[in-house]
């Protein structure tokens, strides 16, 4: 199989609203393969399509050599699925979901002890089988149903929003799992708005608005999209010193990064001496300026104002 899904001008329409609007890619075998956007891109509509759940309106798509239109219950049997809400049932404990979706799965009971105790191992709850899964923790609940999704071993898994509502170090974790599943030749596609999770990903796709924007591993992102310097600055006050700065002839894009800002300029230099000089002459101190390597944060930013900019054009 050349390739593990094939895309084909998909498209969901619901009334006059196009929630997916003709999009084509293509997902290597033993890819992670990236689906970022903003919340309401068309992120969820596309995974549900994929996966069998929902008719598209036009185009097509292969997923594990099955038509997703016309062979839905194969591409269903040949995939893991893992939504943002992790599919577990709550009043359940962690044996009994292990259980259900060993049944769901159809997987033969002296395969499913073997399978129940690599998910238990591998979410990190041996001695918890008995545990309701409503008193796990976020991360727990985060591996115990990535560990459900693939009870069957499929070559194909797609993950909604995996790491939605965990802590930082529970999404390191998770995506160490995903890395590992990758390196057995496990097809992975993910959706996430966390663009700093994208790094982990060998390609990626940015959705906006139901259109897919760019496309390419993330060091061609960068490089293909932010040819200018970007500079970070630290100042005694940040939003003041956005609106002094954002309207500059020599700033090419300007965004808030937590307390810091982001300004692309045309000349490093240049750049430096006019943030220093005329944020110092309005009485705000500044801390730092560095120059820095663009995140895709940066670039999906500058994406998404070059996407404006065509719409309004």
């Amino acid at each position: 199989m050349e390739n593990a899904i094939e895309v084909n001008n998909l498209t969901k329409i619901f009334g006059n609203f196009a929630a997916v609007d003709h999009i084509s890619f293509t997902v290597k075998p033993g890819e992670i393969f990236g689906f970022l956007g903003a919340n309401g891109a068309g992120k969820s509509t596309t995974i549900r399509m994929l996966c069998g759940l929902l008719m598209a309106t036009s185009g097509t798509a292969k997923v594990g050599g099955y038509d997703i239109n016309t062979q839905p219950d194969l591409v269903k049997q040949s995939i893991g699925y893992m939504s943002q809400r992790f599919s577990l049932y709550e009043d359940l404990t962690v044996e009994e979901n292990i259980r259900f979706f060993g049944g769901v799965y159809g997987i033969p009971n002296q395969r499913l002890q073997d399978r129940m105790k690599w998910a238990v191992k591998m979410a990190g709850l041996h001695g918890r089988e008995k545990s309701l899964t409503k008193t796990l923790s976020g991360g727990w609940k985060q591996r115990l149903a990535l560990g459900c999704a693939i009870l069957h071993e499929p070559k194909i898994l797609f993950l909604d929003e995996p790491t939605s509502g965990v802590d930082p170090i529970s999404r390191r974790n998770f995506w160490e799992l995903i890395s590992q599943l990758s390196a057995q030749g496990v097809t992975v596609l993910v959706t996430t708005h966390y663009l700093d999770e994208a790094e982990y990903c060998d390609d990626i796709i940015l959705i906006n608005a139901g259109r897919l924007i760019a496309g390419g591993s993330p060091k061609e992102l960068k490089t293909e999209h932010i040819t200018y310097p970007i500079l970070e600055v630290e100042a005694s006050n940040v939003i003041a010193a956005m609106d002094l700065l954002k309207d500059k002839p020599w700033v090419v894009e300007i965004s808030l990064f937590g307390t810091y800002l982001h300004i692309g300029v045309q000349k490093e230099e240049t750049g430096r001496d006019e943030i220093s000089k005329i944020l110092s002459s309005n009485q705000i101190a500044v801390k730092r300026v560095d120059a820095i390597v663009p995140s895709l944060e940066d670039v999906f930013l500058h994406l998404l104002e070059e996407d404006l900019k065509r719409k309004a054009s």
